[in-house]
């Protein structure tokens, strides 16, 4: 059984950086996706980031280009998302998740594309 353990969240300022990280674990990923999503408090759960774990193809979402970037450590299952130039709007908890394959970018954006997901972790942004 997959699972998706992600940390690196916190407070922080308008204009600060944070890194999350999620450690994946309970099968081998070659082929996979993985992605984070955020969900603000009112507000449905967004795409945000994925990455290919075989390629290290990259899909951002156009709000987060030139301030977020995602990777993979393949030998140490974990996938990082560094957020830079943080701002108010970025308040949400933030899910990792995996899915079986790294389809196209509109399919990879996608919840449905994902059927393992970690319990979240939250970012708050203050002005």
């Amino acid at each position: 059984q997959v699972q998706l353990v992600e940390s690196g969240g916190g407070l922080v300022q308008a204009g600060g950086s944070l890194r999350l990280s999620c450690v994946a674990s309970g099968r081998t990923f070659s082929g996979y996706v993985m992605g984070w999503f955020r969900q603000a408090p009112g507000k449905e759960r967004e795409f945000v980031a994925a990455v290919s774990w075989s390629t290290g193809s990259t899909l951002l979402a156009d709000s987060m280009k030139g301030r977020f970037t995602i990777s993979r450590d393949n030998a140490k299952n974990t996938v990082h998302l560094q957020m830079n130039s943080l701002k108010p709007e970025d308040t949400a908890v933030y899910s990792c998740a995996a899915g079986p394959f790294y389809d196209t970018d509109n399919v990879v954006r996608r919840e449905i594309s994902y059927n393992s997901w970690g319990q979240g972790t939250q970012v708050t942004v203050s002005s």
